[in-house]
């Protein structure tokens, strides 16, 4: 087969959702939004569920719409941007929560749907969505007399601890909702990692929950393992891939491996990445294509099968350094070539 293969360890994503939520004295939420993060909602979810989530985060309407199909009743879905004009009909039939983000929502929300429940989505600093100071101030009273279900922000800058950000973000947020008796919620991965000061009573475990940073101790979860196609030996002068880019200096044994930026290996890791036969770390040779690449196996003993992207030897995170990006978008870029496997149900 020449379909590279990407494994979801369910286990170690659940032990770590477990390791989050047991950090706070406190709810703690799941944030499976894009897919849960790139790696399967419809099996991401039930996992989770089975691990005690009780509360899910997505992005968008119709995201709550299928992750209500995947779980069922129960549950509470929470929709970040709210509820948008058209999202009336999702929201009601999937009983889904929709983070109200500025009066014009609201205004939408209790018109179109009296009687729902929603939350409420406060900016805290970082102006990206929900209502400003001013804005909740004319509002609180009304909101708060339909008891939300929850009233949160979020952080700029919680993967930098000892950014000044944070606690202006903290203070921002205590004004704002001091004294509620509503839950609240301020932190995702990065947030429960600075401490109780940021936990309040839910937390929203994300990136973290996938393998990725902030979240140090976090176990892998997503393993790619891609099959080589050829292997041929390229003598000193020679070049590989597009543009000529990469020239032997010595002879070099290279394997040609199926995939590309197709399935998420972003062109931007050409020159830098590596891959791993066994103990042997092998470097990328010239550009990533869209379904190619070409990696110097001259080191491994025996020709290879297949070399990992993913797993013991490197971390998404591996992966968005060469890349000069962050593990969200290695994870969520990942695409729908892979044979998927699931283990640890």
């Amino acid at each position: 087969m020449a379909q590279a293969r990407l494994t979801i360890d369910l286990a170690a994503l659940r032990a770590n959702w477990r390791s989050l939520a047991d950090m706070a004295q406190a709810e703690a939420g799941a944030v499976v939004k894009a897919d849960a993060y790139g790696l399967g909602l419809s099996q991401v979810a039930p996992a989770l569920a089975a691990e005690g989530a009780r509360r899910f985060f997505v992005a968008i309407a119709e995201e709550g719409a299928e992750l209500r199909r995947i779980l069922g009743p129960g549950p509470e879905i929470c929709v970040f941007s709210g509820h948008m004009a058209g999202d009336a009909g999702l929201i009601r039939d999937a009983q889904l929560t929709p983070m109200i983000n500025s009066i014009d929502q609201m205004l939408r929300h209790v018109e179109s749907l009296p009687g729902h429940g929603f939350g409420i989505q406060l900016d805290s600093g970082m102006n990206r969505l929900g209502m400003e100071p001013a804005e909740w101030s004319a509002l609180r009273d009304i909101a708060l007399s339909q008891h939300p279900a929850l009233i949160m922000s979020h952080l700029a800058c919680a993967d930098e601890p000892d950014h000044p950000m944070n606690a202006r973000q903290l203070q921002a947020f205590r004004q704002m909702t001091d004294g509620i008796e509503a839950p609240r919620s301020l932190s995702a991965t990065g947030g429960v990692l600075l401490g109780p000061d940021f936990h309040f009573e839910v937390t929203r475990p994300g990136i973290g929950v996938y393998g990725g940073l902030p979240f140090v101790d976090a176990r892998p979860v997503a393993f790619v393992d891609l099959p080589v196609i050829q292997v041929r030996d390229v003598e000193p002068g020679e070049t590989v891939g597009y543009g000529n880019t990469w020239t032997a200096e010595r002879p070099t044994r290279v394997a040609t491996v199926a995939a590309g930026y197709a399935d998420g290996i972003l062109r931007t890791m050409s020159h830098k990445a590596h891959l791993w036969a066994g103990e042997t770390r092998c470097e990328v040779l010239g550009r990533i294509s869209m379904d190619l690449i070409g990696v110097d196996v001259t080191a491994v003993a025996e020709t290879p099968q297949s070399l990992e992207l993913l797993g013991r030897h490197q971390s998404v995170d591996t992966l968005a350094d060469w890349a000069g990006s962050i593990g969200y978008e290695i994870l969520t870029s990942l695409g729908a070539r892979y044979a998927r496997t699931y283990t640890g149900a």
